[in-house]
């Protein structure tokens, strides 16, 4: 698809939200908030008190945009059991987009869009859920050959209703630049928890600031995170072994080169870029993001280091 067209603005359809812990039930939250029509469905009936708490018709009827927020292992038969209107839009908010996409991208054909917030904290389930957690958070959406624009853009719309940028790319990209900035972080902070546990408790104790930020991710659900990083091992390994590679080098040129990464502060320069396949995934490729969808366009920015 990578004609350009117009795509007309249609009424925003209902969502349905299958899975209504941490991710999940923030973002049924946050779109009954918005005034958004959402529904949802989880097998924990405190995650399904919860989200009625927030305003979510709580049903097994799914509708609209069908957005899967559960484990990766149970994405397969997240829709078993649940009556799932034929036409429906179907997007997950999985941390891996390869095996997702190959996984239910047969049976659901151009009816599937591949996304993930970049959101979240060491927390997880319905007590960790919060109506906020989107809001300026990097969404990533998946945008294959085969996906259709029409669907893409009504989950683009989401991610945008609840606060968020959308970043397109493909699920190959994704899975490559995440297994850097996620599944290598999590690998290096239970590195550094583990070290420190062999130096004693004298270490744990002297511990502060630095290795708690340096740790916070790996208190993390440890089968989530075990999941994260095997089920996206390739690009992870890859990921790994440059990290490797950066200790190995002069200790004050690697202070030096990762001070300056972590300190820059690029600017934002919008831009207005057409329903194109090949300009959106420009944009994604050149570190911008969508933030506002327009009728036959998006604006958004890309980062302006002049």
């Amino acid at each position: 698809m990578s004609s350009t067209f117009p795509v007309p603005t249609m009424p925003a359809p209902p969502v349905s939200v299958v899975g209504l812990g941490q991710l999940g039930g923030s973002l049924a939250a946050a779109l009954a908030a918005a005034g958004r029509a959402v529904s949802g469905w989880d097998v924990d009936p405190a995650a399904r008190a919860t989200a009625e708490a927030h305003g979510v018709q709580v049903t097994q009827e799914l509708t609209g945009v069908v957005v899967l927020a559960v484990p990766l292992a149970e994405m397969a038969t997240a829709l078993d059991g649940l009556r799932v209107d034929p036409g429906a839009t179907v997007t997950d908010l999985g941390s891996v987009k390869v095996p997702v996409l190959a996984e239910l991208g047969p049976p659901l054909g151009d009816r599937f869009v591949g996304g993930h917030p970049m959101c979240g904290t060491e927390r997880s389930g319905h007590t960790a859920v919060d109506p906020e957690l989107f809001a300026g958070a990097r969404w990533a959406l998946c945008l294959e050959p085969d996906t259709d624009l029409r669907r893409w853009l009504r989950v683009a719309e989401i991610a945008l209703a609840v606060g968020a940028e959308v970043v397109p790319v493909t699920a190959t990209e994704h899975d490559d630049a995440v297994a850097a900035i996620s599944a290598v972080p999590h690998l290096v902070a239970a590195a550094l928890a583990a070290a420190a546990g062999q130096a004693g408790p004298l270490a744990l104790s002297l511990a502060a600031g630095s290795f708690r930020d340096g740790t916070r991710v790996i208190a993390s659900d440890p089968a989530f995170v075990t999941a994260l990083v095997a089920g996206n091992a390739g690009p992870t390994t890859a990921a790994l072994d440059r990290v490797r590679a950066q200790l190995a080098r002069p200790w004050a040129e690697l202070v030096a080169d990762g001070h300056a990464v972590r300190a820059a502060t690029p600017g934002r320069r919008p831009v207005r870029v057409p329903l194109d396949r090949s300009a959106l995934l420009s944009l994604g490729r050149s570190g911008g993001a969508v933030t506002r969808r327009l009728a036959a366009f998006v604006e958004g920015w890309i980062p302006d280091t002049a």
